[in-house]
């Protein structure tokens, strides 16, 4: 197949991609995660794979999660055809699977419209693959049902002996099911989130890449360059061969660019990343030295309330008073940070926040049978609730009764839990001081005093102000660094990484606390 004919089958490939990805609404494609790789990135990643093969190899080619062809499509410009033993690409989803099957029906290109979790990889070593190039699904953990993520893990297991998290999103299972249909010494290249390289699930995924394959490369693209369209997702290509690590070797990590013209690259011994906790800061500047006072030293930090349904529980004191709803069942919360036009939240004197949209949380503190006794609307109110599915949720399924928040004491200093590091935000996160007794949504943090923090900011109130100075002038360099982050440049912020963000400032400010703080480890509590 000539160079022309390879441009016309993509043309006519991105065609058919534009055609189908109209007929799917977004939520749908989100929930069976179909995101296209687009052409030049895919080519881009083929290339790089031709250069790593041996000149006169034969490639036997597969991509778990083909879609219409997009990385087959880039094999054929990178590739001549006549080095192309076999072509073989599985997918689910018949609406992809069955047209792509019709496009490249004269290439060497077999798609079997099948889930490859469920498929038998070849017994016969000349008929395992070569070459595994594969943009997996990413269909997060909240979507995979418990007996399906049962039957993921044990078919993880006996594949290649890693036990995945129950939180592993399922491109991490294609990962690791990938694993016996390689031929030894083949090449894999996955294009994958990059957030394996920080979250607590992504440990099994990199004690695969260290202890079960050679890690070659992990090239992490700039999160403000988001890759895909549709998907607001942070993306890595990872780089192994399946052979038996070396002692002493060394792994490429690079970072922004492209694969072959990154911004920063670094070669890390694999000893190093064994024990680092975090990999997204490898290919950048080294890690500051260890802080020797941190938030989580000075606060408790738990996450804000998971309501199980913000436009159910959440009202607005003219919709409580519209439908005669009865406000001792509603405790004052904080609207989002999008809607907080302020970092300082004043509070009346009944402690509800003095704010141009005053918004309440519905806790009623009552059971159900004295509440339909004794106040009608109300009862009228959860009755609606059931009605509409909120008493089914996941959260609200969970509670008894349904209605029932989880316990949050309103906290003096409130964090927000997502920020962008784009140019146009002057800071990622921000630290608010909340004068009221608002509690707010699990889309903030709520930083606690420790019992000798608390005693001394009682006793000299006007500490509450300076901790909050403290708290807004730590650099955000050295919040970002640990956090995570996506595509488009959102990073978040868990209780546990926020603990870690050094806590100079406030040490100074409150030396009697670190004193006694000093040594101990910090004691986060996650909501």
């Amino acid at each position: 197949m000539t160079n022309s004919n390879a441009a016309d089958f993509e043309a006519e490939r991105l065609v058919l991609q534009e055609q189908l990805d109209a007929e799917r609404d977004l939520k749908a494609r989100n929930r069976m995660g179909q995101f296209a790789t687009p052409t030049s990135l895919a080519i881009n990643i083929q290339r790089y794979a031709a250069a790593r093969l041996e000149i006169s190899e034969k490639v036997r080619f597969i991509d778990p999660a083909i879609g219409t062809g997009s990385f087959f499509s880039a094999m054929l410009n990178a590739l001549p055809q006549a080095r192309i033993d076999a072509a073989v690409g599985y997918e689910i989803d018949s609406h992809y699977g069955i047209p792509a099957r019709k496009l490249w029906r004269e290439t060497k290109l077999e798609i079997l419209v099948d889930d490859f979790t469920r498929a038998e990889c070849p017994q016969r070593e000349e008929e395992k693959f070569n070459l595994i190039v594969c943009n997996p699904p990413y269909v997060r953990h909240h979507h995979i049902g418990a007996d399906e993520k049962q039957r993921l893990r044990r078919r993880v297991f006996n594949a290649c002996g890693i036990d995945f998290s129950g939180l592993a999103g399922l491109y991490c299972h294609f990962l690791g099911l990938s694993h016996p249909w390689m031929r030894g010494g083949g090449l894999a290249g996955w294009l994958i989130p990059s957030e394996f390289m920080d979250v607590n699930y992504g440990v099994a995924v990199k004690r695969y890449l260290l202890r079960h394959v050679t890690l070659l490369h992990i090239h992490r693209f700039d999160p403000n360059e988001v890759q895909f369209n549709d998907a607001l997702v942070s993306s890595a290509v990872v780089w192994f061969r399946k052979s038996p690590p070396t002692p002493n070797m060394q792994v490429r990590f690079s970072y922004g660019g492209s694969l072959e013209c990154p911004q920063l690259e670094r070669m890390v011994p694999i000893e190093q990343l064994g024990s680092a906790q975090k990999w997204t800061h490898i290919p950048s500047k080294p890690r500051r030295a260890k802080a020797s006072a941190t938030l989580g030293d000075f606060f408790k930090i738990k996450r804000g309330v998971a309501t199980g349904g913000n436009r159910y529980f959440i009202l607005t004191a003219e919709e409580i008073d519209r439908r005669g709803l009865p406000i001792e069942a509603f405790k004052p919360i904080l609207p989002s940070p999008r809607h907080l036009r302020t970092d300082e939240v004043q509070s009346d004197k009944q402690g509800n926040p003095i704010l141009e949209k005053r918004l309440f949380l519905l806790d009623p503190p009552w059971p159900e049978d004295q509440i339909q006794r004794s106040e009608r609307e109300l009862w009228a109110y959860l009755e609606e609730g059931k009605a509409n599915g909120v008493a089914r949720g996941y959260i609200c399924r969970h509670r008894k009764p349904w209605y029932r928040q989880e316990s949050r004491a309103p906290a003096v200093f409130v964090c927000t839990y997502l920020g962008r590091s784009d140019k146009a935000a002057r800071r990622p996160f921000r630290f608010i001081l909340n004068h009221s007794m608002a509690v707010a949504a699990n889309v903030y943090l709520m930083l606690y005093p420790t019992s000798l923090i608390e005693r001394m900011l009682r006793e000299q109130p006007e500490l509450n102000r300076q901790v909050w100075q403290a708290l807004s002038e730590i650099k955000p360099s050295d919040m970002l660094s640990e956090g995570r982050v996506y595509g488009g440049g959102l990073h978040k912020l868990e209780p546990r990484e926020l603990g870690k963000v050094p806590a100079e400032a406030i040490a100074e400010l409150l030396p009697a606390a670190r004193q006694a703080g000093h040594g101990k480890q910090c004691r986060i509590v996650f909501g």
